[in-house]
């Protein structure tokens, strides 16, 4: 079964990149959102400060935006918020970065991978979670596509919504979205603190981003 999964995915991405080119061939692109702008205060948190991406790795991802900050409340917990949005997917290029590759592949090792439900006031969304370790520091991760219709959580599933959105809204927009909150108070706490600032800022993000 391996075998065959790495013999039919390469048939399966050329397969997906030229259905979303035919159903994207009308596409209407959102504009783009001012990510800019994006609320340095709300819920419990409050800025503490931009974390500027390199010029070289902003080329890569392909983003159309990218934001990335760092956040704070009055306990002293920190949460990193990063998110990559993308107007149009048509081209190939310019598709999210999967942190399943990104994070080891910048020597973290994952010590425990699955998904978890997060409760916000725009509804439940299920998102991944990543437990990693790097020089003998743990953190964890939180991360999720978001488009205009939904939050996905698999890398697959993402390129099939891909090609519905692309035939039914004639749209391929979507956001990259990864919380990360060291786990030096152990590995539930940081959980902890990494739900409760996606439950707030996801009702924030679907009001900035196009819907």
């Amino acid at each position: 079964m391996p075998e065959l999964r790495t013999i039919l995915a390469p048939v399966f991405l050329l397969l997906q990149a030229v259905l979303v080119h035919w159903a994207a061939s009308g596409e209407r692109p959102p504009a783009v959102p001012d990510l800019a702008r994006f609320p340095n205060h709300f819920a419990a948190w409050t800025q503490y400060h931009e974390d500027p991406i390199a010029s070289d790795i902003a080329a890569q991802l392909h983003a159309d935006q990218l934001v990335s900050r760092t956040y704070g409340n009055e306990a002293g917990t920190q949460a990193g918020l990063f998110v990559a949005w993308f107007q149009s997917q048509r081209g190939g290029l310019s598709q999210p970065h999967s942190p399943k590759v990104c994070l080891p592949g910048s020597g973290w090792v994952p010590q425990v991978v699955d998904e978890i439900p997060i409760d916000t006031a725009a509804g439940a969304i299920l998102v991944n979670r990543y437990i990693v370790a790097f020089q003998g520091h743990h953190a964890v991760v939180l991360y999720w596509y978001q488009t205009p219709r939904r939050v996905i959580t698999g890398e697959w599933a993402a390129k099939l919504w891909l090609v519905n959105d692309a035939l039914r809204d004639h749209r391929t927009d979507t956001a990259l979205v990864r919380v990360t909150v060291w786990a030096d108070q152990g590995d539930s706490a940081a959980t902890a603190a990494a739900s409760a600032f996606s439950r707030d800022v996801f009702p924030l993000l679907r009001e900035q981003l196009p819907r």
